[in-house]
């Protein structure tokens, strides 16, 4: 039987992430969105304070919240605030949206396993967000890399697994 979650993250502009993504074992679905702002139903052009996330459905039984974060931190740059490569701004930062005091446990260990793996020259700064809702992006953005195999992504796998 199915043990299906969901999983929010934000790491830069959403393609890329969910372009790599919906390719892991066991993940289910993806779609892109918005997190954490400030409005309700955000647009492109009118999301304040949101970054642009991803919903990760995955299979529980066949991988883990924990291996899908240690994932995450191999596909951006989690030492800068509110930037991915040429994206800049409170969009772009790399969060983390909290569901339960379980998520939240498992995300302060492996934030501390990147920052003792010492591969990047600074501190995490990705920030951990209370989950409250996810609106997801205009259809032309879902599966953006699919339909324009051209597109642009600052995102690619940099090292290999943490844990």
């Amino acid at each position: 039987m199915e043990n299906i979650r969901k999983a929010y993250v934000a790491g830069g502009c959403f393609w890329g992430m969910e372009d790599l993504f919906r390719l892991r074992p066991g993940v289910t679905d993806t779609e892109v969105g918005y997190l954490g702002g400030k409005n309700d139903d955000p647009t492109y052009k009118n999301h304040p304070g949101h970054a642009e996330g991803i919903e990760i459905t995955y299979d529980a039984n066949i991988t883990s919240y924990k291996e899908l974060l240690d994932y995450f931190f191999t596909l951006h740059d989690p030492t800068t605030v509110d930037r991915q490569g040429n994206d800049r701004g409170a969009s772009y930062r790399s969060a983390l949206f909290i569901q339960n005091e379980q998520e939240a446990e498992v995300a302060v260990e492996v934030i501390g396993i990147v920052d003792d793996s010492k591969r990047w020259p600074s501190k995490v700064v990705t920030t951990l967000e209370p989950f409250t809702k996810f609106w997801p992006a205009e259809e032309y953005h879902q599966d953006y890399l699919i339909k324009n195999p051209g597109g642009y992504s600052c995102h690619f796998e940099r090292f290999g697994s943490y844990l």
